[in-house]
């Protein structure tokens, strides 16, 4: 049997447009930038730690302590942990007290080196802040095609993209080994389809979502930030923040007709906020 842990890992404040754009308001919306702080929403950091037979994976690893110490909005040291104010501004942190991954992970019993494989499933800060912290699991992943984005130096990464937060962790770039999911490319972490990293083009180039399989053919998404919440999918409202809107809009696709499949146990999104801490037994 395999389990799904969810753990919430810190909320992010953003623009209203930034989780739905059904308006296509522009950057300066999505950005925030033009809209009154008091219509900005609070959005949950979700993180997975699945117990897999053939070993254990973490999936993200949400905001790092150094964010929010004492369990509240910094916006200075967010500004300095994250190396950029912009980021800073458009994407504020929070991490309430046990909420970061290692104390998490205290708290189940595991130290970093028990991972077998964290994934992450694309580089935007809210996601891959915490790594430091699990620096000594065995293999730290992250597809050659996100970090080529990563990496590309347009001045919109330049923003978005902080290499510092990953530097000093030793990542290991992967490219697609298996032709699943709506662009045919994916990884599949043990050769079985148990656990299959799919790429999801759009809101990122190399944003992968990892669907959990059993022996049934029962499956668990997460959906990472190719959906916001199951609104998402279910309305087909896109997020406002995109690499490529066609390649979105594909994505999106797929991870509605995937949600929708009487196999589909559950589909889960990073941010959505109807989504609870819990456990999942497949």
């Amino acid at each position: 049997m395999t389990k799904i842990h969810i753990l919430q890992t810190g909320m992010i404040c953003v623009s209203p447009y930034v989780p739905y754009d059904d308006t296509n308001a522009g950057k300066l919306k999505v950005m925030g930038l033009t809209v009154p702080s008091e219509q900005w929403v609070w959005l949950p950091v979700s993180s997975y730690l699945i117990e897999h037979s053939k070993g254990l994976i973490l999936v993200d690893t949400g905001w790092d302590r150094r964010i929010s110490p004492t369990g509240e909005y910094d916006k200075k040291l967010q500004a300095t942990v994250l190396g950029s104010k912009m980021l800073a501004r458009i994407n504020q942190g929070m991490l309430p007290e046990g909420q970061a991954i290692d104390e998490q992970l205290l708290r189940m019993g595991y130290k970093a080196s028990d991972i077998d494989y964290v994934v992450l499933s694309h580089l935007d800060c809210e996601n891959v802040c915490g790594v430091s912290q699990v620096a000594h699991a065995r293999h730290i992943l992250v597809s050659d095609e996100e970090m080529q984005a990563a990496m590309s130096g347009s001045t919109t990464n330049r923003v978005r993209y902080q290499s510092s937060l990953w530097r000093d962790v030793p990542l290991t770039l992967y490219q697609w080994n298996s032709d699943r999911g709506p662009f045919n490319r994916s990884y599949d972490l043990f050769g079985d389809h148990s656990i299959e990293l799919i790429n999801l083009p759009g809101h990122s180039d190399g944003l992968v979502a990892v669907k959990i399989t059993n022996d049934e053919g029962k499956y668990v998404l997460l959906t990472s930030d190719s959906a916001y919440s199951a609104r998402s999918w279910r309305e087909m409202v896109l997020p406002g923040i995109y690499s490529n809107r066609n390649d979105q809009l594909k994505s999106l696709r797929w991870v509605r007709e995937q949600s929708l499949s009487s196999d589909c146990i559950a589909s889960l999104s990073t941010h959505d906020p109807e989504v609870e801490p819990h456990t999942i037994e497949i």
